[in-house]
């Protein structure tokens, strides 16, 4: 355990307090100069509506200074698209640096562990990576694929009696929270009854609660032994699924080391299933409170996986930012000199809504001719391994919901639905629906 995970952080600042006290940097009105140090605090709970606040950094103050919640020490900003994939893709930036630091940070403890992929550099990950891809194929997601329509059927049969008995069912109870884990606790072969406590630990290592590092702690622990006694079982006595496909991946004589691959089946399940649940609930209720573009996409079915795409890119989907890099050396970015040892933190959030890429970048435009591919997986060396498997299932779940129920709305009214406020995701914690 790292001195991050045992030294209490200080107390994040309350916005409304930092707003009384410095009205100019906390509401953004004084953004001069790159070296000033801005305090944000990365939460903005409207809704799906994107943070104000970094909004006008990525307009004013592109690359800035930003005082984070926890850690230590303060930090660069960067919030336009080409920065982001500068930061993003230059060997300059490290994550591996990261180890063993109480980096700048949004949550109390951080998510990422010392060993995982997250936190390497080239050319050690990239050859975990390429043992990752050769077991986690296209093909075999696109096999598991008649498997997630036949269950989303089954959940959508939920539904409809609920609906049938009360007026009203939730997307988020019923299909959002179930189908991501279901997906990969069946591609990984996890057992149904520890799945549970899986997604406990999960929802517990991504809180921003000031008195949840104990838990985030606790339940990072949890899951890395629980993921690191299964791996093992499965590299002893192989069988179909991805844990064991992982476990005997080879490129030459090289395979995967056993705290890699505990790590990496940890990291593949939480974030596997975590961020596609919220996306189908903030998909739909996208889709619900923009009623022509709904329209639009049930007169032309066809069009889903590209709407998609650019649902994922309208829909500020987190609060804040994520993993943060540290400069190598003296880099100038976009006439901003950031020195060696900085920690430099990017906003895909901003950069997916960035108008130098994007022409009307505030609009849900599903028949977008950009060429620039939207952040919401990341970018560069460490983007997401499962994209391709979260496509599918919101394929299959958002589709299946449109086409089995032609009349879906909302059975409250938009301001009533109720938000997360606790963990970096951005999602309704229950969605009600009728038709």
């Amino acid at each position: 355990m790292t001195h991050a995970d045992t030294t209490p952080p200080a107390a994040p600042a309350d916005p409304a307090a930092t707003a009384q006290a410095d009205p100019a940097t906390a509401a953004g009105a004084d953004l001069a100069g790159p070296e000033t140090v801005r305090t944000c605090p990365f939460r903005h709970e409207v809704a799906l509506e994107p943070d104000p606040f970094m909004t006008r950094l990525r307009t004013e103050a592109p690359i800035t200074r930003i005082a984070m919640p926890y850690g230590e020490g303060d930090c660069w900003l960067v919030t336009r698209y080409a920065d982001v994939r500068t930061v993003t893709s230059d060997r300059r930036f490290s994550r591996a640096a990261l180890v063993g630091k109480d980096f700048p940070r949004i949550t109390p403890a951080p998510i990422a562990q010392d060993e995982a992929i997250n936190l390497m550099d080239p050319p050690g990950l990239n050859r975990v990576r390429r043992l990752v891809i050769g077991a986690f194929t296209t093909p075999q997601v696109e096999a598991l694929r008649p498997w997630v329509q036949a269950t989303v059927d089954t959940l959508l049969d939920e539904m409809a009696a609920a609906v049938t008995a009360s007026g009203r069912a939730d997307v988020a109870g019923l299909l959002a929270d179930r189908i991501p884990l279901m997906t990969i606790c069946q591609l990984m072969d996890v057992p149904e009854a520890d799945r549970p406590k899986l997604r406990r630990w999960a929802g517990a290592m991504m809180s921003m609660r000031p008195d949840g590092k104990a838990a985030a702690v606790e339940a990072k622990t949890a899951l890395r032994a629980y993921f690191g006694e299964l791996s093992l079982a499965r590299r002893r006595s192989p069988g179909p699924d991805l844990i064991s496909a992982l476990a005997t991946a080879r490129l030459g004589d090289e395979v995967l080391e056993e705290g890699e691959l505990a790590v990496l089946t940890m990291l593949l399940v939480v974030t596997g299933h975590d961020t596609t649940t919220y996306d189908i609930g903030n998909i739909v209720y996208t889709l619900l409170t923009h009623p022509a573009q709904l329209g639009q996409l049930r007169a032309r079915p066809a069009l889903l996986p590209q709407a998609l795409e650019e649902l994922l890119r309208f829909i500020p989907f987190r609060q804040g930012v994520g993993i943060p890099r540290v400069a190598l050396e003296d880099v100038e970015l976009d006439g901003v000199l950031i020195r060696a040892g900085d920690t430099v933190q990017v906003s895909y959030l901003t950069a997916n809504r960035d108008e130098l890429v994007y022409e009307r970048p505030d609009e849900l435009d599903f028949e977008r001719t950009e060429s620039a591919p939207h952040m919401a997986f990341g970018y560069g060396s460490h983007h997401c391994l499962g994209a391709h498997l979260a496509r599918m299932v919101l394929q299959v779940s958002v589709g299946t919901l449109l086409d089995r129920f032609p009349g879906l709305r909302l059975a409250v009214p938009a301001a009533d639905v109720r938000w997360n406020t606790e963990s970096i995701w951005r999602f309704p914690l229950e969605l009600p629906v009728t038709w």
